[in-house]
């Protein structure tokens, strides 16, 4: 089975699973969703969720939050960890928000990637999910599984995401990123998973991957 021919049948899997998965961060435009995106650093998408709702009762939007005080947002973010580095990026996007577009989230990679705090995977959630443009972000479990499966190295998170990026048609890539995630929580989990009973490791794996839990 080629690369190809794997992905094909990876997608049908999911597809079959998951027809219309739903973004796991809570947010009502693309400000919300980009704020949590930035919380959601190292963070579990649960403990986002349980955050935004007292942050976004604060400010939930740019104007409002770029006149909060660091350490009000820092106090309420805490449990998301690196509170400090997330609060000032929080704030600081937020000014440039206001001051050099107009308080609206910007629709290009380029100028969202020079917000603070926010990093090409950050600027591909926000692309995709709020604007649906072409993107194909990946997380630790996109990239874990893109190696489990055999479809990318997993030497680093860029060179997962071009290879996915060949293998998946270019329509799929914003739903394709919520499918995987879905999935790996669902089946495919990092430890004590059995690839013989899993709907798509069974077939896809790579071979050491078979008969042991990992």
């Amino acid at each position: 089975m080629t690369k190809r021919d794997k992905a094909e049948r990876i997608a049908a899997v999911l597809n079959a699973l998951f027809p219309a998965p739903t973004i796991p961060l809570e947010h009502r435009d693309p400000y919300t969703l980009l704020v949590a995106t930035v919380l959601s650093a190292q963070c579990t998408d649960k403990r986002v969720n349980e955050v935004t709702p007292r942050l976004f009762g604060l400010a939930d939007n740019p104007f409002d939050m770029s006149q909060l005080p660091v350490p009000t947002i820092e106090e309420v973010v805490r449990s998301c960890g690196l509170s400090k580095s997330k609060a000032k990026a929080i704030r600081g996007l937020s000014e440039i928000l206001v001051t050099e577009h107009g308080g609206s989230v910007p629709s290009t990679f380029e100028a969202l990637e020079r917000l603070p705090g926010v990093g090409h995977k950050t600027a591909s959630v926000v692309m995709g999910q709020a604007f649906g443009q072409p993107a194909f972000p990946v997380d630790t479990h996109i990239h874990r599984l893109a190696a489990r499966w055999g479809l990318s190295s997993g030497k680093s998170v860029e060179q997962t995401e071009k290879d996915l990026k060949l293998l998946f048609p270019i329509e799929s890539w914003g739903k394709l990123h919520l499918q995987i995630i879905t999935f790996a929580r669902a089946y495919c989990p990092a430890r004590g998973h059995v690839p013989l009973t899993c709907p798509i490791c069974s077939f896809a794996a790579r071979p050491s991957a078979h008969g042991k839990a990992g």
